[in-house]
């Protein structure tokens, strides 16, 4: 049993995704029942044990992830920053997050602007998808948030997303986690 939790380990740290439970089932070919609770005992072991890295549930898979806390030492450890998001683009990210499925003329409706570029590159970045089209003349389609998007803001599922009650105690950790820059775009 041993070998089974090392080998998940293994799997989970090689990943450059999450990996659910129904993918290390199948990878490792032992069914669900036993590997639950070897990654419910790998999450204790990584999570209350005050280590550099934890084994979180993102996106409806597992992954190794830094401690929040740690982040201002671990930025300067690329001075490479990674790309930042506009005002524009998180306002259309929390739109359709909020309001999916949603179509790009709804989006445009509440913010009050124009927001074919922002969608455009939204969805390139793959934050965001097709969902499909409503059922209405000219069937516009719909968008939605992508499990890159969960992934991204290290949400289990869409269930995680702050209400807006929360938002105000999250006000000042998502501008240091996601800084916002007028002039640059995703």
């Amino acid at each position: 049993m041993d070998n089974l939790k090392q080998l998940i380990e293994a799997c989970v740290f090689a990943a450059d995704s999450p990996l659910s439970l129904d993918r290390l089932s199948s990878l490792l070919e032992h069914p669900r029942a036993e590997i639950r609770p070897l990654v419910e005992e790998l999450q204790r072991e990584y999570n209350d044990s005050g280590r550099g890295i934890e084994l979180v549930s993102v996106s409806g898979g597992y992954q190794f992830r830094t401690p929040v806390e740690l982040s201002p030492w671990l930025r300067k450890l690329n001075r490479e920053r990674p790309g930042k998001f506009s005002r524009a683009a998180m306002e259309t990210l929390a739109i359709i997050a909020y309001r999916q499925p949603v179509t790009r003329a709804e989006v445009e409706y509440l913010r009050g602007v124009d927001s074919g570029g922002v969608m455009k590159t939204l969805l390139e970045k793959n934050l965001i998808k097709v969902l499909g089209k409503k059922d209405v003349p000219g069937k516009p389609l719909m968008y939605g948030t992508s499990r890159q998007f969960l992934e991204l803001f290290g949400l289990p599922s869409l269930n995680e997303l702050p209400t807006l009650k929360e938002f105000s105690s999250l006000d000042e950790e998502l501008a240091e986690a996601v800084p916002l820059t007028p002039e640059t775009e995703v």
